[in-house]
């Protein structure tokens, strides 16, 4: 071994042990101090000025709403950025700079924060969607789906992938849950493609595209979240998310049949010998009943307004249950397994939402409200100038943050920022009326937190589908394979900023205002 080789190994295990002891002795420090301030929380006078050997209780009582605000979101970035959790970050830093800023009587505002949201009927909903959707799952239901949309499109040019984009779709309101989908679709369909020599770009964009779309059509678990921060109807927001989910859907897949029909290379259409008849495919539908009737049933009984969000997720899971027994797919097994995966995501999900809420809460009762507010209108924009300014953010944030921490950290600044300001419509187009700014800001918010899963360098569908790709296909390809279907789903975004019918019309239609 040459000595070259030796020093840069003796030098990297210097740098090791350096990194090594200097995380020891922060945790020691770190340790210390905590046990100072709970000695001085469990055994000294609040109110008075004795304390053990030191404290730093209120000692950010003095600091400017400005340099707080840089303070708290800064550490947030960079311990996010150090690759920590954000579940416990976020309410971590939220119970640091409360007992900072007020010492430790104003820690009174955490369980004010947390006892409201615990006690919201609404946020129920989440792991019930959850089991349905791992129950659908497990149950091999996906397979039979993808199955039966493909032999009915495989003799388009392009058709492969626009099954893929249109059975993502329907899967979409059935799960609500991303990474079920983009991963399920890329053991199912990306392998199709490539043994058909579709393009990688085509076949990588339609699976990330087509299963970010349940982030947007209803029942999405992120609408529900958005409803309970905002004060919303749940079921204004999923009828409000409806068509943008369908014209999004419809664009990636006039995407690639245009693209395989000027270029039959990039997606060749099924041989000829694989394609089935009209009585087979007819055949083929009868597996799609089930699963798709109780789609049906689920959002009927919420859009009817027959059925709260909580008693349709009921319904849709019991449903689930039979639906794999009708498949002969249901037994103890696919249930333990399903309730576990379901623990998990809504375990993460309520966590993040409690930190959130305190670390929020805290920022807005110290008049964070006020003083980005007061900013963000103090840059003279246009309304649909500061619109536009808060989508740059959210997509910005997308690139690096949780999409429920995106929701607890935005919305609720946010919100009350959009309803102080009046849409009157850009180039002659349609205005938003007052009643539903919240209703089209939140659907905005979904259509962008759909962009932000498709994002480089971080975007969550990426990854997820880089977990199920053939070694051969590089990061890269994936990053360059998403760009396009970014860019449909910026245009996508415009059109709902420019013609809010787009959004509003279902709503109107059924709740009959506006």
């Amino acid at each position: 071994m040459s000595s070259t080789v030796v020093e840069k190994r003796a030098d990297g295990g210097g740098q090791g042990r350096f990194w090594h002891y200097a995380l020891i002795v922060t945790t020691l420090a770190v340790s210390c101090i905590v046990v100072v301030e709970l000695i001085n929380i469990l055994f000294y006078d609040p109110y008075g000025d004795k304390h053990f050997l030191f404290t730093l209780a209120g000692s950010l009582s003095d600091v400017g709403i400005g340099k707080l605000t840089f303070l708290m979101f800064g550490s947030l970035a960079v311990l996010l950025m150090m690759g920590l959790p954000m579940a416990f970050v976020v309410g971590g830093l939220g119970v640091v700079f409360i007992y900072l800023v007020g010492g430790q009587t104003m820690l009174n505002i955490i369980p004010s924060r947390i006892f409201p949201l615990m006690a919201n009927p609404d946020l129920a909903a989440i792991p019930l969607f959850i089991f349905m959707a791992s129950m659908l799952e497990r149950a091999g239901l996906i397979e039979e789906m993808f199955d039966v949309v493909y032999k009915w499109m495989g003799g388009l040019r392009g058709g492969l992938a626009a099954a893929t984009i249109l059975a993502s779709t329907i899967l979409a309101a059935m799960v609500g849950v991303i990474g079920a989908a983009v991963v399920t679709m890329g053991i199912i369909a990306l392998p199709a493609m490539l043994k058909r020599n579709y393009d990688h770009k085509i076949a990588l964009g339609s699976i990330m595209a087509g299963g970010t779309l349940g982030i947007l059509i209803p029942p999405s678990i992120l609408a529900i979240l958005y409803a309970v921060v905002a004060q919303q109807s749940v079921g204004q927001l999923y009828l409000g998310s409806v068509l943008p989910g369908l014209m999004l859907s419809g664009m990636y897949i006039a995407y690639v049949v245009i693209r395989a029909w000027i270029n039959p290379k990039m997606g060749p259409s099924l041989p000829l010998s694989e394609r089935v008849n009209w009585k087979q495919k007819l055949r083929l539908l009868l597996n799609l009943i089930a699963p798709i009737f109780l789609v049906f049933l689920v959002l009927g009984l919420l859009f009817g307004g027959i059925a709260t969000p909580v008693e349709a997720a009921g319904v849709g899971s019991f449903g689930a249950m039979i639906v794999a027994a009708m498949h002969r797919r249901f037994n103890l097994k696919i249930l333990r397994e399903a309730s576990i995966t379901t623990a998990r995501a809504s375990a993460m999900v309520l966590w993040i939402i409690f930190g959130a809420s305190i670390f929020v809460g805290f920022f807005i009762l110290q008049g964070g409200q006020t003083f980005i507010t007061e900013s963000i209108l103090g840059t003279g924009l246009h309304p649909y100038g500061i619109l536009f300014l808060m989508m740059l953010i959210l997509i910005f944030l997308g690139m690096f943050l949780d999409w429920v921490g995106i929701l607890l950290l935005t919305v609720p600044i946010f919100v009350p920022i959009i309803k102080s300001l009046s849409f009157d419509g850009l180039f002659g187009l349609p205005a938003v009326s007052g009643s539903d700014e919240v209703l089209w800001f939140g659907v905005l918010y979904l259509v962008n937190m759909q962009m932000s899963f498709l994002s480089p360098p971080f975007g969550y569908a990426l990854f997820y589908l880089r977990g199920v790709c053939p070694p051969e296909i590089s990061m890269a390809t994936i990053f360059k394979s998403s760009l396009i279907f970014l860019a449909i789903q910026a245009i996508g975004l415009l059109l709902c900023i420019f013609i809010p019918g787009i959004i509003t019309l279902l709503p109107h239609l059924v709740y009959g205002h506006g």
